[in-house]
């Protein structure tokens, strides 16, 4: 884990620029949002999450969080169908706030091209250098 500017970046798992971080599982892809996203919509107080079966799409919004400062779209980081949905997230939102990369994941996804999807997101590495970036700017 690296520290940038007070935001939390975990090593093993691969980053999108939409703020979703994803950890490989045989196969499969946890899917969360990182650390600086809970941070910077504050308190979230609802998520609203796709169904298992459904299909996501990378680029595509999949669901929402809503926060007291703004409601905020979730950017799947890849393609596939939803094998898993934290209901935990539904029933206690804050759960995001409180650990993202833990109890506070969002959904499991069966890629359809992990391979190729991967290649599209940060590994942690670049992660680092970009939430640097980022800092620098603010």
């Amino acid at each position: 884990m690296v520290d940038v500017e007070g935001y939390e970046v975990r090593e093993g798992l691969y980053y999108s620029k939409d703020w979703m971080w994803v950890k490989i599982e045989d196969g499969r892809a946890r899917i969360g949002v990182t650390d600086y996203a809970q941070k910077q919509m504050r308190e979230i107080v609802f998520a609203e999450l796709p169904s298992v079966g459904a299909s996501v799409r990378r680029g595509e919004p999949f669901g929402t969080l809503e926060s007291v400062k703004a409601v905020s779209d979730l950017v799947s980081p890849l393609s596939g169908r939803v094998a898993e949905v934290n209901d935990r997230v539904s029933e206690r939102p804050e759960l995001i706030n409180e650990d993202p990369y833990g109890e506070g994941w969002l959904i499991v996804v069966e890629p359809t091209d992990l391979e190729e999807d991967i290649k599209a997101l940060m590994t942690f590495e670049q992660a680092v250098e970009w939430y640097r970036e980022i800092a620098k700017k603010s």
